[in-house]
């Protein structure tokens, strides 16, 4: 292990911090002996508890489990959304866990590309504008900006919509925008939560097949689910129960 010191621009200005990193040959993701302790009251519960893997550039990995397993918790972490009680988190050879707000706001913008259950687009924007949406928040160029969110689109098999609003699509059209906005900053993960799970069957399936195109493009995908018939799309299924790791399932 090495310290090191880097120079970023955060979203607002520009820092010169220091950060511990590690040879990349740990993985894409590395998570060590990892916690999260809630404080309910006078009573500590333990939504993750001693959590420890990999993932490498390019997996393709879905986490599963029933209600209160963790998953959610899981997806909170991996996403920087939020930060261990204990354990470490290293994401491409650096110590997530120990940064701080604005630190990670950074690593969200840049690196992780989220797609949500209920999409979360803006109604009165087109496609075109909500893809946009990541790369204003990183201060790109406008017809940079333009071009890179014409292309996720196009991605995404959605080139003849740019211009409608989520009211002018249907519920896969929109899933589909959600994913371009999640590519648009090639992230180096592509993290999803329940992304079927407002789609009926056919159209779930649909969405299924595309995200098995874009892993075979090469992105790492993480999608965090409770329903089997999603999670048998990856190559590897960490089964979560009761805080901790299960058992892993490899295809």
């Amino acid at each position: 292990m090495s310290e090191t010191i880097v120079t970023e621009t955060l979203p607002s200005h520009q820092t010169q911090r220091r950060v511990m990193t590690r040879p990349s040959a740990d993985g894409l993701i590395r998570m060590v002996n990892v916690w999260r302790t809630y404080q309910m009251g006078e009573e500590q519960v333990h939504a993750l508890q001693g959590v420890s893997f990999t993932i490498t550039p390019g997996e393709y990995v879905t986490i599963i489990g029933p209600s209160g397993s963790g998953k959610s918790t899981m997806m909170n972490l991996i996403g920087c959304l939020d930060t261990p009680t204990q354990g470490q988190y290293w994401l491409k050879g650096k110590l997530v866990s120990d940064m701080d707000d604005d630190e990670l706001a950074y690593i969200r913008n840049q690196d992780i590309g989220f797609v949500f259950q209920l999409f979360n687009l803006l109604p009165r924007a087109s496609a075109l504008h909500n893809v946009e949406l990541p790369l204003i928040y990183a201060g790109v160029p406008t017809q940079e900006r333009l071009e890179r969110a014409r292309h996720a689109l196009e991605i995404v098999d959605l080139g003849d919509r740019m211009n409608h609003r989520p009211n002018e699509l249907s519920g896969g059209q929109r899933q589909r925008v959600a994913i371009a906005r999640a590519l648009v900053n090639n992230p180096a993960i592509l993290l999803a939560d329940e992304p079927t799970g407002a789609l009926d069957t056919k159209t779930g399936m649909e969405i299924m097949a595309l995200f098995d195109r874009l892993n075979e493009q090469g992105n790492t995908i993480i999608i965090v689910t409770h329903e089997p018939a999603v999670a048998e799309h990856a190559q590897r299924v960490i089964h979560l129960r009761d805080g901790g790791i299960e058992r892993e399932d490899h295809r």
